[in-house]
């Protein structure tokens, strides 16, 4: 096996938040102690979904300003923001806020396409303009411009007693340069290089081409060397891979069990492109440390990058993600090469 080209440097996770409808509280406080238990593990970056109108987080920039004043070191993303349900001048202020809340510690991810379920949802979430809605690229592009410190509107001064701006604020040095792109296409990658984004590869990729077989690190390779050809900064461009990872060194046989089944459950997905999208869809990887760390060393899209957002499974316990996080903080991490701090 070829030695890795790029040591692990940053080491992260990404969590859905899910709770349970009658005490929603519960699990967003979970969810606040697993960031505050990721950043005692010495973890470089917690991300979050977003989830609408479904039992998880529907608001990850929200939980992440508590998330910011319960945390000092830890970086915060989202994983990703969908943009066809948010107002990108709306969104640039929010995430300006909690950029300078969490003192530049926010790293935000979007995606384009229209909102999931769209015919459904139009008449509540665009009752008038649902027809003239763009949620391609340019939703994108609109919402850098804001966050980078173009103008937003044609009126900057003083009015009476109050003063206006002509650009978003407040404004946040640095969080233009921190923004992240949730791809899984070969255009979409281009795309994001092409704007100076970084770029985050998950589970999921589209496979392109109509006729397999398919190969899923491949095909991930193949985003990852796109986008950076296309990137100012080309070979030092930063992509984050996740996979959902899951170490079982402390599990209990009754959690390696439970790990293991929701493994073989959604193995049959990965077999081949799945729905219209044509999505294909990685392993869950269980097991140990070790294991993993061999299985992730002969993965061609993991070799090429220094920086991971492990995905936790979504129907867990909280015990569960304690013990997962522990194992990839003490053990998988030191075994792909990544120190705290490093």
């Amino acid at each position: 096996m070829p030695p890795r080209p790029r040591p692990l440097r940053k080491l992260g996770f990404l969590t859905i938040g899910l709770f349970d409808p009658a005490h929603p509280a519960r699990g967003h406080e979970s969810t606040l102690e697993i960031i505050e238990l990721g950043e005692r593990l010495g973890f470089d970056s917690a991300w979050l979904r977003h989830r609408h109108l479904q039992y998880g987080i529907s608001s990850p920039v929200a939980v992440l300003a508590a998330a910011s004043q319960r945390t000092r070191r830890i970086e915060l993303g989202t994983a990703v923001t969908p943009l066809g349900w948010e107002n990108p001048l709306r969104l640039a202020e929010d995430l300006a806020t909690v950029d300078i809340l969490s003192g530049g510690r926010l790293n935000p991810g979007v995606s384009v396409g229209p909102p999931t379920h769209f015919e459904q949802v139009k008449d509540a979430l665009y009752p008038d303009t649902a027809d003239a809605e763009d949620f391609g690229y340019e939703r994108v592009r609109r919402l850098l411009d804001l966050v980078r410190g173009e103008r937003a509107g044609g009126f900057g001064g003083v009015e009476g007693f109050e003063v206006f701006s002509d650009q978003v604020q407040p404004q946040s040095p640095g969080l233009g340069r921190r923004m992240w792109y949730g791809g899984g296409s070969l255009g979409s990658a281009r795309w994001a290089g092409e704007h100076g984004m970084n770029f985050l590869t998950s589970s999921v990729v589209k496979a392109e081409q109509r006729d397999g077989p398919w190969d899923f690190a491949e095909i991930q390779l193949s985003l990852v060397r796109e986008f950076r050809a296309h990137h100012p900064d080309g070979e030092a461009a930063r992509v984050s891979h996740g996979l959902v990872v899951i170490p079982t060194d402390s599990a209990s046989p009754e959690q390696r069990a439970k790990y293991e089944a929701y493994a073989a459950k959604r193995l049959p997905r990965t077999a081949a492109p799945q729905g219209p999208a044509r999505l294909l869809f990685a392993p869950d990887l269980v097991g140990t440390s070790g294991e993993i760390a061999e299985r992730l060393r002969g993965h061609a899209a993991f070799r090429e990058v220094d920086e991971v957002a492990f995905a936790l499974p979504f129907t867990f316990e909280h015990e569960d993600y304690v013990q997962i996080l522990t194992d990839m903080a003490t053990k998988l991490g030191p075994a792909l090469g990544w120190r705290p701090g490093s």
